[in-house]
């Protein structure tokens, strides 16, 4: 194994990526499930690396441009909101059944849009002030999602919107199995390669980025605004691109999250979503496009994998401490000697900063 060349362990790692769901099947959908869901949240941190690992702007507030996408796409591809304007039943007998394939390139730009928004009046800000007018913004967002079920009823408020329409794919729903040459294909594995291409695909774009004129000068602007502004960048231009780029990710990720769920209410968009990705986008290593991945991988298997640590632990205390606070006690203690380890993260970058 020691001999095989790197693109003999990028097809082996290609190979197990391709199998990974299939062989995770015969345990249940609930670990295909899971493996869904970290899919998502590694396209919600590769958005939020062009933010923080990039342009090294302090974003708390990333959950919004997620909530944005899910609802733009719960609002377009269910009955809500032919519920709460009966007369759009005329224009639409069937019901309001928008295409994926439509809605999601909207839900990218407008949240593409807000993410220019809240960037535009927070460009003389740093550090600690961005970081508060961001989770401001964030939270925002949400408590406009859980209040907008009044006067007219839009977003349905806490009680959430239900009965999203799922992926169609060449008319097949990716919430119904197939069978491929007698191998069958449930519908969380048919999601998981859906989300792994777009994953490959949001990499590819950052990658891109990472290596362009775009992404230099925002690696520029982190290492020292004021010298980067000396040096003719326009970082007012590139602050606002690294906001609304960051933020069209926030929106596609939000937009399969929701059709995969096919329910979404405010309580998914709360703080702690936003802090759990910016951790995993430290923890991964800011910067790092492999790194930022392993930290998504990591932040988003581990509160489910230790439930099996938890429970026995539980047991031994005879019931006396909840296994879901010793859950999160230990992802708590995780998190906190991997930073102990690896201040930069657990897959940083071998040379930081920009060449001149």
């Amino acid at each position: 194994m020691k001999n095989l060349k790197p693109h003999a362990w990028v097809a082996l790692l290609a190979l197990a990526v391709l199998v990974l769901p299939i062989l995770l099947q015969p345990l249940g959908n609930a670990w295909v499930r899971i493996v869904d869901m970290a899919l998502i949240y590694v396209l919600l941190a590769l958005g939020l690396n062009i933010v923080v690992g990039f342009a090294g702007l302090l974003d708390l507030g990333y959950v919004a441009f997620f909530a944005i996408g899910a609802y733009v796409y719960a609002l377009l591809a269910s009955p809500q909101l032919l519920e709460s304007w009966g007369w759009l039943v005329q224009y639409f007998p069937q019901g309001l059944h928008t295409p994926w394939w439509v809605v999601v390139p909207i839900s990218a730009i407008l949240a593409g849009i807000f993410g220019a928004v809240l960037g535009a009046p927070t460009l003389k800000l740093r550090g600690d002030y961005l970081a508060i007018v961001t989770l401001g913004f964030g939270e925002i967002i949400r408590v406009f999602m859980n209040n907008l079920d009044q006067p007219v009823n839009i977003t349905n408020g806490p009680k959430g919107i239900g009965g999203i329409d799922p992926i169609q794919i060449a008319g097949h729903s990716l919430a119904k199995k197939i069978d491929v040459f007698g191998l069958e294909l449930r519908s969380v594995t048919l999601y998981y390669y859906l989300f792994l291409i777009t994953v490959i695909l949001a990499f590819v774009i950052c990658h891109r980025l990472e290596h362009s004129r775009i992404g230099r000068a925002w690696m520029a602007i982190r290492e020292d605004e004021v010298a980067a502004q000396a040096m003719g960048i326009n970082t007012r231009n590139l602050k606002l691109l690294a906001f609304s780029l960051g933020a069209t990710f926030g929106g596609v990720a939000g937009s399969f999250f929701a059709a995969f769920q096919q329910f979404i209410s405010p309580e998914s968009f709360g703080l702690m979503e936003s802090v759990m990705v910016v951790a995993m986008v430290v923890l991964g290593g800011a910067g790092h496009l492999p790194g930022v991945i392993v930290g998504a991988l990591l932040l988003s298997i581990l509160p489910e994998a230790l439930r099996y640590v938890a429970t026995p632990l539980q047991d031994l205390s005879g019931g006396r401490i909840d296994a879901a606070i010793l859950r999160q006690l230990l992802i708590a203690l995780t998190m906190v000697l991997a930073m102990l380890w690896r201040p930069q993260g657990l897959w940083p970058k071998r040379k930081t900063g920009v060449r001149t």
